[in-house]
C-alpha cells in the first residue's frame, strides 16, 4: 500500500475514534464509528486474497448492522423522549437496542461470531489494530450508556462472553483464532464489571491492550499462524521464545503477572457487591481460557518441530524487524503486578 494512503487512513483511524470520544451527541458518535470502519476496511483488504476480502465484507456487515441499530435506538429515543445526547439515553427500548448494538460492534456473545472468522483472515498487524484500537470507541460509548442499562442483562453478557471465549478456545489450532476467543472471554471480563466499578473496566481494557499487543507483535516478529509453526520459535528467537510464553500466561491471569491485577480486582468487586455465583462462574470460566494459553505454551516450550517436513524451516530472525514496541509492551505484559496498591489507590480517588 502506498505510505500516504496508509498515514491517511491511519489518521482517519484515531480521527473517528476521537471524534467519539469528544462526542455528547449521537449522531457525532455514530459518525466517529462510521469512520473508524471506513478507514480500516481499505487496510483489512490490502492483501487481495480471498479470505482478507470475505474477512472485509463479513466485517463491513456487521459494522453496518450494529451502526444502523445506533441509529435506530437513538433516533427512537429522540422520539420518546425528545433528547439525543449519549447520556440522557432512557427509554428500555433505545437502552437495550444501543447496548446490543455496542455488543455488536464490540464482538460480545451472543453476537460474536463475526470476530474469529474476520481475525482469521486478516494478517497479524490488521488483526492487531482490530482487536485493540477498535475496541476504544464503543467502549466509549457502552460506560456512558451503562447506567441506564439493567445490570442482569450487562452480568448476563458478560458472564455469556467469558464462557464463550473459553470454551470456543480449546478445540482451535489457528493462532488467530485463538486470539479472537481470547478477546470475546476479556471484553466479558470488562463488561461484568461495567456497572458496578468503570474504572476497573478501563483498567482492564488497558492491561488487555497492552497483552494483546504483546501476543500479536510475538507472533508476527516469529512469523507463527498456527500451534504447529509455535514450534519453531526457541530455534528462531531463544530470547523471545519464554517471553512469549509468558505473555500467554500473563493472558490467562497467572500471578505473579500483570494480567492477574484485572481479575483479582474484579472478583474482589463482584464479591463487595455481594454477587458471589457471578464471581464463581466468572473464576471457572479464567479456567477454560487458561487451558489454551498453557496448550500454546506447551506447543511452543516443551516440543520439537516435526523433521519429516519438505519446506525448509527459517532459523535466522529478519534483522530489519523493529522490536522496540514488542520489547516495551512486553514488559508491560509481565511485570506490573506490583504496582497493585498504586493503581487501587488511584481507582479509590
Amino acid at each position: 500500500m502506498n505510505p500516504y494512503v496508509l498515514i491517511i487512513l491511519l489518521s482517519s483511524l484515531g480521527l473517528g475514534t476521537v471524534l467519539t470520544f469528544a462526542s455528547s451527541h449521537w449522531l457525532l458518535a455514530w459518525m466517529g464509528l462510521e469512520i473508524n470502519t471506513l478507514a480500516i476496511i481499505p487496510i483489512m483488504a490490502q492483501q487481495h486474497h480471498p479470505r482478507a476480502i470475505e474477512a472485509t465484507t463479513k466485517y463491513f456487515l456487521t459494522q453496518a448492522t450494529a451502526a444502523a441499530m445506533i441509529l435506530f435506538a437513538s433516533t427512537t429515543n429522540a422520539w420518546l423522549v425528545g433528547e439525543w445526547e449519549i447520556h440522557q439515553l432512557s427509554h428500555p427500548l433505545a437502552t437495550t437496542t444501543a447496548m446490543l448494538a455496542l455488543a455488536l460492534k464490540l464482538g460480545l456473545a451472543p453476537v460474536h461470531f463475526w470476530l474469529p472468522e474476520v481475525l482469521q483472515g486478516l494478517e497479524l498487524t490488521t488483526g492487531l489494530i482490530l482487536s485493540t484500537w477498535q475496541k476504544l470507541a464503543p467502549f466509549a460509548l457502552m460506560i456512558q450508556v451503562a447506567p441506564a442499562i439493567d445490570s442482569s442483562l450487562i452480568i448476563a453478557l458478560g458472564l455469556l462472553s467469558m464462557l464463550v471465549g473459553g470454551w470456543g478456545g480449546l478445540n482451535q489450532t489457528q493462532l488467530r483464532k485463538i486470539l479472537a476467543y481470547s478477546s470475546i472471554a476479556h471484553l466479558g471480563w470488562m463488561v461484568l464489571i461495567l456497572q458496578f466499578a468503570p474504572s476497573l473496566t478501563l483498567l482492564s481494557l488497558f492491561l488487555y491492550i497492552i497483552m494483546t499487543s504483546s501476543a500479536f507483535l510475538a507472533l508476527k516478529t516469529n512469523n507463527s499462524l498456527t500451534i504447529n509453526t509455535l514450534a519453531t520459535s526457541w530455534t528462531k528467537s531463544p530470547a523471545l521464545a519464554p517471553l512469549t510464553a509468558l505473555v500467554l500466561l500473563s493472558l490467562g491471569g497467572l500471578p505473579p503477572l500483570s494480567g492477574f491485577m484485572p481479575k483479582w480486582l474484579i472478583l474482589q468487586e463482584l464479591t463487595k457487591q455481594e454477587l458471589p455465583l457471578s464471581a464463581t462462574l466468572a473464576a471457572m470460566t479464567a479456567l477454560l481460557s487458561l487451558y489454551f494459553y498453557l496448550r500454546l505454551c506447551y506447543a511452543m516450550a516443551l516440543t520439537i518441530y516435526p523433521n519429516t517436513l519438505t519446506a525448509a524451516a527459517p532459523w535466522r530472525l529478519d534483522f530489519t524487524i523493529i522490536t522496540l514496541p514488542l520489547s516495551i509492551v512486553t514488559i508491560m505484559a509481565l511485570a506490573l503486578l506490583p504496582l497493585t496498591p498504586a493503581v487501587t489507590a488511584m481507582l479509590t480517588l
